[in-house]
């Protein structure tokens, strides 16, 4: 009955997998629908500025000029720093996979299966809340909460 549980699982968490991928034509379409999104957001701001304050087309002017200067200067700071994130993330990977080797030789082979199992729901779920901008609780307990 295990097994066949397992089983299920396996195959549920596959085709949902598969079901999440996106090509490289989908993510550039939704990155410049996002842009496009930004920037009818900084305008409607800018708008909404210019109504609350009562800005001039001068100031306007400025304060445009100086959101993209900011913009410019935000994005060679990232660039700049591109590689310290990818040898972090590089790091991370090489732990994650230390871990996985680690917990392998320990378990037997069903308790390794039912912790990949476990941790793949449990991303799935993290993903989701993140999609929905909600967050989770991180509980790694599922005892009651102790009271005094």
């Amino acid at each position: 009955m295990k097994k066949l549980v397992l089983a299920i699982a396996f195959i549920g968490f596959g085709s949902f997998a598969m079901a999440q991928q996106t090509t490289p034509q989908d993510r550039q379409a939704k990155r410049a629908e996002m842009q496009q999104k930004m920037q009818q957001r900084e305008q409607e701001h800018l708008a909404q500025m210019q109504k609350d304050l009562n800005l001039n087309a001068g100031q306007v002017e400025k304060i445009k000029a100086l959101h993209e200067s900011r913009k410019a200067e935000m994005k060679a700071d990232f660039d700049k720093n591109k590689g310290q994130r990818q040898d972090r993330m590089e790091q991370m990977k090489a732990k994650k996979a230390q871990m996985d080797a680690d917990m392998k030789q320990i378990l037997t082979p069903e308790q390794y299966d039912k912790w990949q199992a476990d941790r793949k729901a449990k991303m799935e779920q993290r993903k989701a809340a993140m999609k929905n901008g909600k967050m989770m609780k991180r509980s790694m307990n599922t005892a009651a909460p102790e009271t005094n």
